[in-house]
């Protein structure tokens, strides 16, 4: 019997690592081992690595963790349904008590209209469902040629191979989307990068009017939905302008197009509250898509979230709901959903962040002094900062000098963990950060990136 040996060292870890295929990474650089860190412990807003070094997890692991790490209630919750209830599915006709309660609490905190929850095990395959849930309502409707999607440059939908093609081209280059034409993708509301000379109002006029001219094009008898995060999240931590989703949602209204956000980063907290659509951006979607802060990554699980109209026409007579997963609704990523929505709702979680975010956002905004920093952009405990060569003409480093993974890894020598993408550095820490620990990461960062401007100078 081989068992899980928490004991092994940093060589015997990345001995046995050599046979894993690690998610969106430089798979010949990690074939030295130098370029690996192993991750062996997790406590409140602190991880450790196999070496005993102590790092504040600057990206919730990958925009999850919200709570914290190592929280018993969660752990307690999943241990118990365990010994109850190892596994069953929500296939046909069965159920189990913690989907079921779930999926009533999950509705309960969702805005507006939308009551009815399908489980999944990923953001990717709830982005999936979404669009092939809307297929099927469609097609009930007597509407087969309504499919199109529209998305945007910049976006990120996952990499399953649907949420792929809704997902901006930058992640899929040398790879195969599939369904090649069912995607339009609309001009990215990124202000710094393509607003120009215009105003915010006029760049806001420039993108609405993006929108109408793809639904012309294309026709709204084709355009089956318009997916948007309400902050874009690895594409760069994208805020639009204001009023944004609440316009774009009111065109595709008015040519029966449906609006579906994918929170699956912005839900349960991240933004201040349990769901940022409506509470933040003052839209009611026809769907939400969920997942990471659901358990706070405890468990994979994800949640598609429909509007009663939408699961009224796809639970008619004379059909069945052709989806499914083997996972859907495990019972213990529902305990563990349960538990840390509890977790939540008990501190006040999401109404906490409402300050401490903001304190996180302005600490982060104070590094625009710096020669590199172009840009510090985002809200509360989501941000991004985008590094330049020069910050007059927004000019660009080159590949070759890999200013942000410098910085990430300037950090960590710090104690500090960032995720680096391309000039731009991810914040995207747990949400019980301390002011003090807010503090920490600001100095952290203000060393890491003059360390890296001294070097690249």
């Amino acid at each position: 019997m081989t068992n899980f040996n928490p004991t092994l060292t940093t060589d015997e870890i990345l001995t046995k690592d050599a046979h894993l295929i690690q998610s969106f990474a430089n798979l010949d650089a990690l074939k030295q081992d130098s370029a690996r860190t192993a991750i062996v412990r997790g406590k409140g807003a602190y991880v450790y690595d196999s070496e005993g070094n102590e790092l504040i997890d600057g990206i919730g692991g990958l925009w999850c963790v919200n709570v914290g790490h190592g929280r018993q209630e969660i752990i307690d919750a999943v241990t118990a349904q365990l010994q109850q209830l190892d596994y069953y599915s929500t296939f046909y006709n069965f159920t189990h008590p913690a989907a079921a309660m779930l999926s009533e609490k999950i509705a309960s905190l969702a805005p507006g209209h939308l009551n009815s929850v399908y489980f999944s095990n990923s953001g990717s395959v709830a982005n999936d469902t979404a669009v092939r849930m809307l297929h099927h309502y469609n097609n009930r409707l007597g509407r087969p040629k309504k499919k199109k999607i529209l998305s945007r440059i910049g976006a990120y939908h996952g990499s399953t191979h649907l949420a792929m093609a809704m997902t901006t081209p930058l992640y899929s280059e040398g790879w195969d989307t599939a369904a090649e034409g069912l995607v339009h993708h609309l001009k990215c509301p990124n202000a710094y990068r393509e607003a120009g000379d215009m105003t915010e109002a006029e760049f806001l006029d420039f993108l609405l009017d993006d929108l109408r001219e793809a639904i012309e094009s294309l026709g709204a008898e084709n355009i089956a939905c318009f997916v948007a995060e309400p902050v874009m999240g690895a594409g760069g931590v994208i805020v639009p302008p204001e009023g944004y989703h609440k316009r774009m949602a009111d065109i595709c209204a008015q040519n029966e197009i449906k609006f579906v956000a994918d929170e699956v980063v912005t839900a349960f907290g991240r933004l201040g509250h349990m769901f940022a659509s409506e509470d933040v951006f003052g839209t009611q979607p026809d769907i939400i898509n969920t997942a990471k802060g659901l358990t706070s990554g405890y468990q994979p699980l994800a949640a598609t979230i429909v509007s009663d109209e939408i699961y009224d026409v796809i639970s008619r007579p004379g059909g069945m709901f052709l989806h499914g997963m083997t996972y859907s609704g495990h019972p213990a990523a529902a305990a563990a959903g349960l538990a840390n929505i509890g977790i939540m709702e008990s501190e006040g979680l999401p109404q906490q962040v409402q300050t401490t975010g903001k304190v996180f956002e302005n600490s982060l905004r104070a590094l625009e002094d710096m020669d590199i920093v172009g840009e510090v952009r985002g809200s509360h405990f989501m941000m991004g900062i985008e590094f330049v060569k020069d910050k007059e003409t927004k000019e660009v480093f080159s590949d070759e000098h890999q200013v942000g993974l410098r910085i990430a890894q300037a950090a960590q020598k710090r104690g500090l963990i960032a995720r680096p993408l391309g000039n731009i550095a991810i914040l995207s820490p747990t949400l019980i950060l301390t002011e003090e620990e807010i503090a920490r990461i600001g100095v952290i960062l203000r060393e890491s990136i003059a360390e890296v401007t001294r070097e690249v100078r």
